[in-house]
C-alpha cells in the first residue's frame, strides 16, 4: 500500500501523454484560408512575446522569493532551505505549463474558426482538443511536480517515518513551498 504514492507521477505522465497526442492532432487541423493563417502568426507571435515579457518578471520574482525562503526557512525549526528548490521547481514547471497552454491556444484559434465554416461539431471538436491540451497539460505539470517532489523529498528528509513524525512535517513545510507562479502574479493584477 505504501507504493501507492508511485501511481501518482505515473498518472500525470499519462496525462502529459494525452497532452502531447492531443495537440498533434489539434496542429494537423486546416488552417484555413492563407489570410486566415496570417493573421493566427501575428497573434501567435504577440502571444509568444507576451509570454516572454511575463517570464523575465517571473525569473525576478522567483530569485527573490527563492532567497527570501532559503533564508526564512533558517528560523523555522520545521522548515529547510531546500524550500527555495521545490519553490524553483513549481516556478519552471508553471511557466512551462503556460507554454504548453499558450501554444495551444494560439494553434487552436484559427483552426476553430476555420472548422466552424463547415461545421459546429467539427469547430467545437477542435477547440474541445485545443483546450483539453491546456487544461490536461497544466494540470499534469502540477501533479508531476507536486507528486514527484514528494517522492524526492520524503525520501530524503523522512524515508522510514511515521506519518506524523517530525521528519515528515519538514517533507510537508519544504512541499509547500511547491507554487504554481504565474497564478500568483495574474492575482496580483487583479
Amino acid at each position: 500500500m505504501q507504493h501507492i504514492i508511485y501511481l501518482v507521477p505515473l498518472m500525470a505522465i499519462i496525462g502529459l501523454l494525452y497532452t502531447y497526442v492531443k495537440f498533434k492532432w489539434v496542429s494537423r487541423q486546416d488552417t484555413g484560408t492563407p489570410r486566415m493563417k496570417e493573421i493566427s502568426d501575428y497573434i501567435s507571435v504577440g502571444a509568444m512575446a507576451f509570454l516572454k515579457a511575463e517570464w523575465k518578471i517571473l525569473g525576478y520574482f522567483v530569485v527573490v522569493v527563492g532567497i527570501l525562503l532559503a533564508v526564512l526557512a533558517q528560523t523555522n525549526p520545521h522548515s529547510h532551505w531546500m524550500i527555495s528548490v521545490a519553490f524553483v521547481i513549481g516556478a519552471v514547471l508553471s511557466a512551462l505549463a503556460g507554454y504548453i497552454g499558450m501554444r495551444s491556444a494560439t494553434l487552436s484559434n484559427v483552426r476553430t474558426a476555420h472548422a466552424a465554416r463547415s461545421s459546429l461539431k467539427k469547430a467545437l471538436g477542435v477547440s474541445f482538443g485545443g483546450g483539453a491540451v491546456m487544461g490536461v497539460g497544466v494540470a499534469g505539470m502540477a501533479v508531476l511536480g507536486l507528486g514527484g517532489l514528494y517522492i524526492l523529498l520524503k525520501a530524503y528528509f523522512a524515508p522510514e517515518a511515521a506519518l506524523n513524525s517530525n521528519e515528515m512535517i519538514q517533507t510537508i513545510e519544504v512541499l509547500t513551498g511547491f507554487s504554481w507562479v504565474p497564478n500568483l502574479l495574474r492575482f496580483s493584477r487583479a
